[in-house]
């Protein structure tokens, strides 16, 4: 008899809960959604969350509060965003950082990156660029890539440290057009530029923003952007894939919430979201960061998250790369 009554209660709220769901979605938010940024005020992800909060916040009828929670590579602001309460008051604005290449850098990250998150909308992305020096024998990714093998051990690729998307774009590179280049960690490519410029460096994947004045300015050269196509944030300049079939390495960005947001909630979210990143001021902001816009479904967002954890997994593992 009590079997049959936990039975019915359970059909019960069944039924209940996507209408429970609903109501909360229409209702919701509010107050005002604290949006968490990993990562320190005047960075890249910090502009990228102040250029969506507003036009949000217009979107949802209530602020969508930026609160800059750096540490730890953003592994602080990420866990304080797990931990958080599931009702759509706290979500997070993070990156491939954070979600893709920590957790296989890291073993003993403080959250699972993708039990402790409900995914709602991948956000936009940022490639990078393949800078050579002006004397470099190698005008195209082609003849650079047939230089290497002719060169093995010889060139040098610099980054801005070991397991940032700098190493990882050089690594996914030499994987995939089976060459051997040397590694030389900078504390930051700006530092690296100069050695880059005289012919010290012979390769740098460097951000559109940071590297892209340098080859206006004709004293580096562009062979290619890591963007799986070609980008209108580098006019001009061949995606690498279309040397190297597949080759995509960029920085992404998305917005989170804990592990349970109801799907009402998300849905809110993700609409909202979509439709801010289709506005023209919006995509004009976006793209003097050098990001491209993107805007996902969550089903969409959470394939894509799996996709890039498996590449830099593998990438990170044949290629032993660890944490300094």
């Amino acid at each position: 008899m009590q079997k049959r009554h936990l039975i019915r209660a359970a059909l019960a709220m069944a039924l209940v809960w996507p209408a429970l769901s609903l109501v909360q979605a229409q209702s919701y938010p509010s107050k005002p959604v604290r949006l968490i940024v990993p990562f320190p005020a005047g960075g890249a992800t910090d502009l990228f969350a102040r250029t969506l909060s507003q036009k949000i916040s217009e979107k949802l009828g209530q602020p969508l509060v930026v609160e800059n929670r750096p540490g730890a590579g953003g592994t602080l602001g990420s866990d304080l965003a797990a931990k958080a309460t599931p009702d759509g008051y706290t979500l997070l604005l993070s990156t491939s950082s954070t979600h893709s290449i920590g957790p296989n850098l890291n073993p003993r990250m403080p959250y699972d990156a993708v039990r402790d998150f409900t995914p709602i909308a991948h956000l936009g992305n940022a490639p990078s660029i393949m800078l050579v020096p002006n004397n470099s024998p190698a005008k195209t990714v082609k003849e650079w890539v047939e230089y290497a093998k002719k060169n093995p051990g010889r060139l040098n690729y610099a980054s801005s440290g070991n397991g940032t998307i700098v190493q990882l774009s050089a690594e996914l590179f030499k994987a995939q057009a089976d060459v051997f280049v040397v590694h030389i960690p900078y504390k930051g490519t700006a530092l690296a530029i100069p050695d880059l410029v005289s012919g010290k460096v012979d390769v740098l994947f460097d951000s559109l923003p940071t590297g892209l004045p340098h080859v206006r300015d004709g004293r580096l050269r562009a062979l290619g952007v890591t963007s799986l196509k070609a980008t209108p944030l580098a006019p001009g300049v061949p995606p690498i894939a279309d040397v190297l079939p597949g080759y995509e390495s960029t920085t992404w960005f998305g917005l989170f919430g804990p592990r349970g947001l109801q799907p009402g909630v998300v849905s809110r979210l993700n609409t909202a979201a979509n439709q801010v990143l289709q506005d023209p001021e919006v995509i004009d902001k976006l793209q003097s960061l050098g990001i491209e816009p993107v805007g996902s479904t969550p089903v969409q967002f959470t394939t894509m998250l799996a996709k890039e954890s498996a590449k830099w997994k593998k990438i990170i593992s044949e290629r032993k790369i660890m944490l300094e």
